[in-house]
C-alpha cells in the first residue's frame, strides 16, 4: 500500500507527497510515454532526514540498491521504444569522504544501471558549465587559479552536466511525429528564422534549423539562471531546489521526444520544474515528492503553470 501523505490530481496533472518507489508501483505496465528528471546525485546532497530520501544514503553501495529499484520500475512502466532522459553529472570526491580529491564516474554508473535493466543506452548530450561560477560556488581547489600557481597538477576543467537518453526495447506504438515537429527554439542564441525556402517551406527550415542545433552532442547555449528556483526568487534556502533542471533543457527533452498529451513521469518531482513544462506544453505529467516544502511549492508551480498555459501572450494577441 502506497502511503500518500497528499495528492493533488486534476485533469492536467497528477502530483503525490509520496516516496516515488512505491508510487510507481501503482501505475500501470507500458503506460509512460516520456520520463525526465534528476536523480539524487548520490550523497551529494542530503534533501531530507527521510529514510526513503536516496540523498540520505550511508554511502554508495546503498544508494544504488535503492535507486535500482525505481529504474526496474521505469522499466515495467515504460512504453516500448520510448526514452527516459536522466539529467546527471560526474561528482567531486572529497579527503574526508572518498580519501582523495578526484572524480567519480556517477553518470557511467548510471548508464551500466539502466542497461542492467534492460534499457538501450540511445544517446547523451554534454550542457556546458561556466567553470568560473561552479569556482565561486563550491570554492573547489582544482577550479582555483591559485592552483595553477601552487602545484597545477592538482588543477582541473569544470564539471558539466549531462542528459543521458535511454529506450526501453521494442516498436514504439504511438510515433512522435508532426508536420512541423520543432517550433519553437529553447535556450539562448536561437538560429536565424528563415526568410524564403526551397518549395516556400519555411517552417519546415525552421524546424530544420532548431534540430541541427538540438543535435549538436554539446549544448552551449542553455541558460542557466532559468529555473524555478531561479524565478521564485525565494529567501529562505532550505526551500530551494539545489539543482533545479533548467526550463530549456526539459523544454527541448518534451519537444523531441514526447507528444502533446503524452503521459510524462519526473519521479523526484522536487519544486516541479519537470510537471511544470509538461503543463505549459500540453503534457500530462506525474510527479512524486518527499519532501513537505518542495511539495507545496510544487503545487504552487502546477498552478502558474495552467494559468501561464492559459494567458495569451499580450504582444502575440496584438500582433495578431
Amino acid at each position: 500500500m502506497v502511503d500518500i501523505i497528499d495528492q493533488v490530481i486534476t485533469e492536467d496533472y497528477a502530483i503525490y507527497h509520496a516516496d516515488c518507489i512505491e508510487g510507481i508501483r501503482g501505475l500501470p505496465d507500458n503506460s509512460v510515454h516520456y520520463s525526465i528528471y534528476s536523480p539524487p546525485f548520490a550523497s551529494l546532497f542530503t534533501y531530507s532526514n527521510s529514510d526513503r530520501d536516496l540523498g540520505n544514503s550511508a554511502d554508495r553501495a546503498q544508494f544504488w540498491e535503492h535507486y535500482k529499484f525505481l529504474i526496474a520500475e521505469h522499466f515495467r512502466t515504460h512504453m516500448p521504444g520510448r526514452i527516459i532522459s536522466v539529467h546527471c553529472m560526474n561528482l567531486p570526491t572529497s579527503k574526508q569522504r572518498d580519501g582523495f580529491i578526484g572524480i567519480s564516474d556517477f553518470r557511467g554508473e548510471i548508464i551500466r544501471a539502466f542497461i542492467d535493466a534492460g534499457f538501450i543506452y540511445h544517446s547523451e548530450v554534454v550542457i556546458w558549465k561556466d567553470p568560473v561560477v561552479a569556482m565561486q560556488r563550491t570554492k573547489a581547489v582544482g577550479l582555483l587559479h591559485k592552483t595553477i600557481e601552487k602545484d597545477s597538477s592538482m588543477s582541473r576543467m569544470g564539471l558539466p552536466d549531462y542528459l543521458v537518453m535511454f529506450r526501453k526495447p521494442g516498436i514504439n506504438p504511438e510515433p512522435i511525429s508532426g508536420k512541423l515537429r520543432l517550433e519553437e527554439y529553447a535556450g539562448t542564441d536561437a538560429p536565424d528564422v528563415a526568410k524564403d525556402a526551397f518549395n516556400g517551406e519555411i517552417d519546415r527550415w525552421n524546424s530544420i534549423n532548431i534540430w541541427q542545433r538540438y543535435a549538436s552532442p554539446v549544448w552551449m547555449d542553455i541558460n542557466q539562471s532559468n529555473t524555478l528556483q531561479y524565478r521564485n526568487a525565494r529567501d529562505n534556502d532550505d526551500e530551494r531546489h539545489i539543482c533545479p533542471l533548467q526550463l530549456d533543457v526539459i523544454s527541448r527533452g518534451l519537444q523531441l521526444w514526447s507528444n502533446p498529451g503524452d503521459t510524462v513521469l519526473s519521479p523526484f518531482g522536487g519544486i516541479g520544474s519537470e510537471g511544470f513544462m509538461a503543463v505549459k506544453m500540453h503534457r500530462k505529467p506525474i510527479l512524486f515528492e518527499l519532501k513537505d516544502s518542495y511539495f507545496s511549492m510544487q503545487k504552487q508551480n502546477m498552478e502558474r503553470a495552467i494559468v501561464e498555459r492559459d494567458t495569451p501572450d499580450l504582444f502575440e494577441a496584438s500582433a495578431s
